[in-house]
C-alpha cells in the first residue's frame, strides 16, 4: 500500500529577464496523495512547457530549546523556525 503524503508543487515559467532565468508562476498544495499521483500531475504540467519542482509540504525538525521534534512547512524562513537559534534570540 502506498503512503499518503501532502505535497506542494512550485510551478515556474522561463523568464530571461530574471537573474535565475525563471519566475514563480504558482504554488499548488495537494492533500494527502501518493507519490505516483503527484509525479503524474507534475509530468502533465511539464508537457505544457513549465518547470515543476515537487516538495513534501511538511518536514520534521527538532526544537533547539526543548529538543522535541515538530513539523513545519518546507518553505518556512530559517529565522522564523523554532529549530534555529536566531528564532529564540529575539
Amino acid at each position: 500500500m502506498s503512503q499518503l503524503t501532502e505535497y506542494t508543487l512550485e510551478i515556474y515559467k522561463t523568464d530571461r529577464r530574471t537573474k535565475e532565468g525563471r519566475r514563480l508562476y504558482s504554488k499548488k498544495d495537494f492533500s494527502p496523495v501518493t507519490k505516483a499521483y503527484i509525479e503524474a500531475v507534475a509530468a502533465s504540467i511539464r508537457r505544457d512547457g513549465f518547470i515543476v519542482e515537487v516538495f513534501e509540504t511538511f518536514v520534521t525538525r527538532t526544537n533547539v530549546v526543548g529538543g522535541r521534534e515538530f513539523q513545519e512547512r518546507y518553505d518556512t524562513p530559517y529565522f522564523c523556525s523554532p529549530s534555529s537559534e536566531s528564532y529564540w534570540s529575539m
